[in-house]
């Protein structure tokens, strides 16, 4: 009996501070208050061993996933018409994704698969998790290429069309990658967000400050920036191809979800994080744009190398040429500060769902020490090492680049299409469900978000210039097959596959619970 009432209060106290969810219970958990009814001064990283990070930091994490300078030369060929061809898809698809997913991730944390299995189908939120996953294996490589491309103006300009350089770039920084990457979430929070101030905000704020003072100059502006040059010149739907490869410019505002267990008040935390990016992504794409586009003029400008040349145009104007040298070594540390933050993010969160719905084998679960997923990101490796060898034997590095780009995108506006469908169905079948954000007139977000995609994934199969005039039948192979085979080919073969024992989340969750329990008493 006195041993009884000693084991009493311990019970007490596990009933008011309950431990940290586990992988399982971040899926399906059904109880979206219980974060917040634990108070944060009873769950410090000390006592659990769990990682907290900022809303700010996690704002900037999301803002390095997305915003880049990558875009800015292109889109500094239209002058002006840059503000119509960022703000257009930034009201019909970036503000709803923002928002859309602020309201889900508030109340069903756990990620896009959550949200999806939630309001549609488990199914269908493997197809989501997954096309968020499988959309990085083609990310990756053109994301690198432009590293590449960008740290041959530090070497040898001339490396920059060198397909054998850009593979060998891909290859050896990504395994590098995955190496930091395997350290945990606090090391990528700390180094994305460290690429993102010195390697975008640093040298976009250059980038506007020299235009400035060349237009303070009485210099002219290389485009006009008359109010008859608001809007783009029709030249047919490779027009609108353009606005399309904005719409890829702006994927990733909702994937950083997975990590809103990482928040010490979710609900309140996350949408906050959520509209502090979108104000910086905003500012990060327009305005540098617009800069290049008074000073440089863009017809000369590479797919790949384009930022470098832009930045080279600009120094050697005011005769400061040796800093092209310095500047290419801050957006490498940008891109990379990006890369880290997706390999951190899809990998993450398709693990765990395969851990407790057993959608991948047992030896695509393996953790490292730190929780993260090794096997799953050493196998994505692995095909974007083979895809790398494409730039080795392919003459035209930027033609490479766009097709890559372009398969990003179809398959990551699958998984827009599922979120939006899936949000606007929780509203209507559990309305009353707790949510630290209400989306206003969900509906029409929602349906503007999910028209807008799919017509950016329809206009996304028309050829652009880019493409050197190859026959059509040979681009809508690629395009197509790409996203047949990475978007829907591999996650059906793993659903018809899959085996009761590959879910090892319950097995693994009662020895963790084992571990942890006396922890908690103490």
């Amino acid at each position: 009996m006195g041993e009884k009432n000693q084991r009493e209060p311990p019970r007490t106290a596990l009933k008011d501070a309950p431990p940290p969810m586990t992988l399982s219970e971040q899926v399906r958990d059904e109880r979206p208050q219980a974060p917040a009814a634990t108070p944060a001064p009873a769950v410090t990283p000390g006592a659990t061993g769990r990682q907290f990070i900022s809303w700010a930091t996690l704002a900037m994490m999301t803002t390095a996933s997305v915003a880049n300078l990558r875009p800015a030369p292109s889109m500094a060929l239209y002058g002006l018409a840059a503000v119509f061809l960022y703000l257009v898809p930034a009201v019909v698809f970036l503000l709803p994704t923002a928002l859309v997913s602020a309201e889900l991730a508030s109340g069903w944390p756990g990620g896009v698969y959550r949200w999806v299995s939630e309001g549609l189908s488990k199914p269908l939120g493997f197809l989501a998790v997954w096309c968020q996953f499988a959309m990085t294996i083609a990310y990756y490589p053109s994301l690198l290429a432009y590293v590449a491309s960008t740290f041959a103006y530090v070497v040898d300009p001339s490396l920059a069309g060198n397909g054998l350089y850009v593979a060998l770039v891909i290859v050896v920084v990504y395994w590098a990658g995955v190496l930091i990457s395997a350290r945990g979430t606090k090391a990528v929070a700390g180094l994305s967000s460290a690429g993102l101030v010195v390697g975008t905000l640093l040298p976009g704020v250059v980038l506007v400050v020299l235009g400035l003072v060349f237009l303070a100059q009485g210099n002219p502006s290389a485009a006009p920036m008359d109010a008859g040059h608001v809007l783009p010149p029709w030249t047919g739907l490779a027009s609108l191809v353009l606005i399309v490869g904005n719409f890829l410019s702006y994927a990733g505002m909702e994937m950083n979800a997975v990590h809103v267990t990482s928040l010490r008040e979710p609900g309140r935390q996350y949408p906050r994080s959520v509209f502090a990016a979108t104000g910086l992504v905003l500012l990060i794409f327009v305005l540098p744009a617009l800069a290049i586009s008074w000073v440089m003029p863009g017809e000369d400008l590479s797919l790949t190398a384009g930022v470098m040349q832009a930045f080279q145009g600009f120094f050697d104007h005011f005769g400061v040429g040796w800093l092209t040298k310095v500047v290419g070594l801050l957006l490498v540390a940008a891109a990379l500060g990006g890369m880290l933050t997706w390999l951190a993010g899809p990998s993450q969160g398709l693990l765990m769902v395969s851990r407790q719905e057993g959608y991948l084998p047992p030896s695509l679960q393996k953790l490292n020490r730190n929780g993260v997923p090794r096997t799953i990101m050493v196998a994505q490796g692995v095909l974007t090492t083979l895809i790398a060898l494409l730039y080795a034997f392919v003459p035209n590095v930027s033609s490479v680049y766009w097709i890559f780009s372009v398969v990003t995108t179809q398959i990551y506006l699958v998984v827009y299409l599922l979120m939006f469908a899936a949000a606007v169905r929780l509203r209507r079948t559990r309305p009353g469900h707790p949510r630290g954000f209400r989306v206003p007139a969900l509906h029409l977000v929602a349906g503007t978000g999910f028209a807008a995609s799919v017509a950016a994934m329809c206009i996304g199969f028309v050829p652009p210039e880019q493409f050197g005039g190859q026959p059509l039948w040979r681009y809508l192979l690629i395009v197509g097959g790409g996203l047949f085979t990475l978007g829907f080919l591999a996650p059906l073969a793993f659903l018809a596959l899959r085996k009761p024992h590959w879910a090892t989340a319950a097995e693994d969750d009662r020895e963790t619970a084992g571990d942890e329990r006396p922890a908690a008493v103490q």
